[in-house]
């Protein structure tokens, strides 16, 4: 798709500028007053602190330990303080601010390396060097942010910081060049796509900021073509791992990485070489990956979640609306702006991406459609067995797929289930990332296990992870009466938990109930896991869950509770102090939950 167009590449790539400059006064001006008093305070707060002191010590502790969050609160604690005083300035325009956002440009440039600790190797999945290598940089994630980051001031401040001295821009410049121009340009990281390896939100998400890095700057043509180039074969390999219907297989919150971060690519390329990109937003897979954040919303800040997601998404931005105009989907559009005006923070203080902020402060006032729009009533995407239902009542979902999928949880046929837009059956989600969280040993963390899913175990043995473990015979018909999914999910499952088949059947009864069925047919025992936020209250034919709902049971045997403490904080962004794992052995081959 994206590689064709290599060939029709004109002579002379023009400019991207990522928001207004500094000089733009009337459009700064007219950012709305309760934008203006948010960034203004954000930033005389930052003024007054101090920058945090980053340590080869606080470095080394990711390969001495596995802890990953202290050095990473470090970084982008800088990164946000600067972003902080950046909009600041671009705000106020009266210089107050330039000190600090100096100070904070040289200690990002003065950083040995740019790539996080957890990310500091020269292979995929290969051993992470306590230190960086400043000979040699790796470019990942967050070096590619930074560039951006510092791209982003000096396309906007680059007058001002020249009247300070011309040795700031100059710097910027030298250290994105040695850092990410050249390794990018010579260099073959994994990210970038070779044959058939599968890729990630990595290559949509770094290539974006490549992108926005070499056309912010004053870079030559030869530069920018050979980013071009080189970013559009990536691309491909991106999109090559996607289905035509869009679905994002690492779960809604990396929806914003890999997906929006495609938008944000074209965006640049558009710029660059205007019109030529016009036939790639008119693509239906391009609009189908666009609309799938609305697809996933339950309600308020819940989303239907999987993978490495949270079930508590942060409101939409800018960025969504703008893909939903650029792909021609008034539903995202509509929906994005509604979601974006609920926003407790809406000049985004949490973000390190300079350019989203931008956007953020510079389109204003959306027009939005109130209430916010419901997403389409049912839909099923085939790419990764996801199969969603919902009536006045009850949004309901389904994971077939299989577990080779990024960012896996072992969760094939697990349900997630709400009821008047509370969570009824949850999916748990991820705890805060360690080292271990991308080891061979992930699957010894307790949230990525099929136990701690919707999904039954067979005498304590589990899903096993891999593309070979997943769905089998898997069939889905919506009507107007019902919606229902059944497949076989005892191919998730590793020989020795002895099954023959494992058919689950799922329907919601629109304005009537939703019914789980299970039938067994295997050697051993199982007992079935239902995850909850709420206490239950359990007798031998009936779970109720405090005021929310009930659950009939037919065919299980004595049912247990296991209470289990979230302490994690990534947790508890979506989750109470307690949730609560039942335990349901099946008294013979075939289980019925009813749940009203």
């Amino acid at each position: 798709m994206f590689s064709e167009i290599s060939g029709e590449l004109p002579d002379s790539l023009g400019d991207f500028t990522p928001g207004a400059t500094a000089a733009d006064r009337a459009i700064w001006n007219a950012v709305p007053q309760t934008m203006r008093n948010a960034v203004l305070r954000d930033a005389e707060t930052t003024l007054a602190r101090s920058w945090p002191l980053i340590t080869a010590s606080d470095y080394r502790q990711y390969t001495e330990t596995g802890n990953r969050s202290r050095f990473e609160e470090l970084y982008f604690t800088r990164r946000r303080m600067l972003n902080d005083l950046v909009l600041g300035e671009l705000v106020e325009g009266g210089g107050r601010f330039l000190p600090g956002i100096v100070d904070g440009i040289f200690l990002i440039t003065e950083e040995s390396g740019w790539q996080l600790p957890a990310h500091n190797a020269y292979e995929r999945g290969g051993p992470r060097l306590p230190l960086p290598d400043n000979s040699q940089p790796v470019v990942d994630l967050f070096a590619a942010e930074t560039a951006a980051l510092l791209a982003t001031i000096v396309a906007l401040l680059g007058d001002e910081l020249d009247g300070i001295s011309p040795e700031i821009a100059a710097r910027v410049k030298r250290e994105i060049e040695t850092r990410i121009l050249t390794p990018y340009l010579g260099l073959h990281f994994w990210w970038m796509g070779r044959g058939g390896e599968r890729m990630n939100n990595w290559t949509a998400w770094i290539s974006q900021n490549v992108l926005l890095t070499a056309f912010s700057l004053n870079t030559d043509q030869p530069t920018r073509r050979a980013v071009v180039e080189k970013a559009l074969g990536s691309l491909d390999a991106f999109l090559k791992d996607y289905a035509e219907d869009g679905a994002c297989e690492e779960g809604v919150l990396y929806y914003r990485h890999a997906a929006l971060c495609l938008h944000g690519a074209l965006t640049v390329l558009d710029s660059a070489a205007p019109g030529l990109f016009d036939k790639i937003w008119r693509q239906p897979k391009i609009r189908n990956m666009a609309e799938y954040i609305a697809n996933m919303h339950v309600a308020g800040r819940y989303y239907f979640n999987f993978a490495d997601s949270s079930a508590v998404v942060e409101p939409c931005s800018a960025r969504e609306y703008l893909f939903g105009k650029a792909v021609g989907s008034e539903m995202l559009a509509d929906f994005a702006a509604a979601d974006r005006a609920t926003a407790d923070n809406p000049h985004l203080p949490g973000e390190w991406n300079l350019w989203y902020r931008v956007q953020e402060l510079l389109v204003g006032t959306l027009p939005s459609a109130e209430p916010r729009p419901e997403p389409p009533r049912d839909i099923f995407y085939p790419g990764i067995g996801l199969f969603v239902a919902r009536d006045g009542e009850f949004s309901l979902a389904v994971k077939g797929g299989n577990n080779g999928e990024g960012h896996n949880h072992n969760d094939v046929g697990s349900v997630t289930l709400y009821k008047n837009g509370r969570p009824l059956l949850i999916d748990v989600g991820v705890e805060t990332y360690a080292a271990k969280t991308f080891s061979p040993c992930r699957y010894e963390i307790w949230t990525m296990q099929s136990a701690y899913h919707n999904l039954p175990t067979f005498e304590g043995i589990m899903q096993s992870a891999g593309e070979a473990f997943g769905a089998r015979d898997v069939d889905v018909e919506f009507s107007h009466d019902s919606a229902r999914i059944s497949l076989d999910i005892s191919g998730a499952y590793p020989p020795d938990a002895d099954l023959r088949s494992y058919r689950r059947t799922v329907s919601l009864m629109r304005g009537r109930h939703v019914e789980i069925v299970d039938a067994h047919d295997g050697g051993k025992p199982a007992v079935l896991s239902l995850m909850t936020c709420l206490a239950p209250a359990v007798t031998s034919e009936k779970i109720d869950l405090a005021d929310l709902g009930s659950i009939f049971v037919e065919g299980a045997g004595t049912i247990e509770i296991d209470e289990i403490e979230v302490n994690d904080l990534r947790l508890r962004s979506a989750w109470p102090e307690k949730l609560f794992r039942l335990r349901l052995p099946l008294a013979g081959k075939r289980l019925r939950l009813r749940i009203v």
